[in-house]
């Protein structure tokens, strides 16, 4: 976690605007009833001296169907995202980065329907270092299970990014801090291994890379895939199985993945050491920063330079 740190100019509604500009009144219907969608998106500055955007475009597609979920109208196309963000981290030179698109239903209604609400549509991009700490990537995170669970798949759509559905999220996190963890991962409703507070899990028992279904009711992470195809590239066995908590206890290797979060390591588990970050972590990590360094030509078309 780390204090935002101001730039010049956020994009919204198709323009660019002042950073202290980017207001909005406090009867917007979002900040009542967690009316938005959002993405979490990192750029990276590459080998070449040149920037890129890690998986834009997919990101933005996720964007998109998170707001038809939401039965949220984004006037804006992938592309037409795509274009502002590249224009955006530009604008701000900024080489390396943090980006937040925002789809929100804005000020105009109240009530628990948002259906009259206008719908505004932000992107936003500043410095973040490692999001669980500085040294996090090389030692890994201590972390625990949460005693809250992940929203059921009927109540609060995984498939979605919705911002409401993370006030789970900062339950569980609040929870894990005050009781000296690093990040909670959180069961669903039957048991299971469902995800952390941001991001997607991973763990490797006798070789064998597993991470629980989507079915289990999880986000479908972009870090998430980018990792299991990694995997595939390098001849790792990885297979999605729903993992019960003790499968975290007695795994030879645990860690987390997400924009935020990148490539996390976990020490241990409820007080349970897994230990330093073991091959198969190691490995993927050095592959992936190598990829969104832009040193692995056959990724390349994950990347959307500047």
């Amino acid at each position: 976690m780390a204090a935002v740190t101001p730039v010049k100019f956020i994009w919204k509604n198709g323009e660019l605007i002042e950073w202290e500009k980017a207001t909005t009144h406090v009867l917007t219907h979002s900040l009542h009833y967690g009316s938005a969608v959002f993405e979490g998106i990192r750029c990276y500055e590459t080998e070449g001296g040149k920037s890129a955007v890690f998986r834009l475009e997919d990101h933005m597609a996720r964007f998109l169907e998170s707001g038809k979920i939401l039965m949220m109208d984004i006037p804006f196309t992938v592309e037409e995202l795509c274009e502002a963000t590249l224009g955006l981290i530009r604008a701000n030179e900024l080489s390396s980065c943090y980006i937040r698109p925002i789809a929100y239903r804005g000020y105009g209604f109240m009530g628990v329907d948002p259906t009259d609400a206008p719908v505004d549509v932000a992107i936003a991009c500043w410095y973040w270092p490692a999001y669980l700490g500085p040294d996090a990537l090389a030692n890994g995170v201590d972390v625990c299970i949460s005693s809250w669970r992940q929203r059921s798949a009927n109540a609060l759509p995984p498939a979605a990014k919705v911002a409401g559905s993370y006030v789970n999220s900062a339950l569980a996190h609040m929870e894990a801090k005050q009781n000296g963890f690093t990040e909670a991962i959180l069961l669903n409703e039957d048991g299971k291994v469902c995800e952390g507070s941001g991001e997607n899990i991973f763990i490797v028992r006798d070789g064998i890379l597993s991470t629980p279904p989507l079915s289990d009711g999880l986000l479908e992470g972009i870090t998430r895939d980018s990792v299991m195809q990694i995997a595939v590239d390098l001849d790792i066995p990885v297979i999605e199985e729903s993992l019960v908590r003790t499968d975290l206890y007695l795994a030879d290797e645990v860690f987390m993945t997400g924009s935020a979060a990148e490539l996390t390591p976990i020490g241990s588990v409820d007080r349970r050491v897994v230990g330093k970050p073991g091959g198969i972590t190691k490995e993927l990590q050095e592959r992936f920063f190598a990829i969104v360094g832009g040193k692995v030509p056959e990724y390349e078309d994950w990347l959307s330079y500047l």
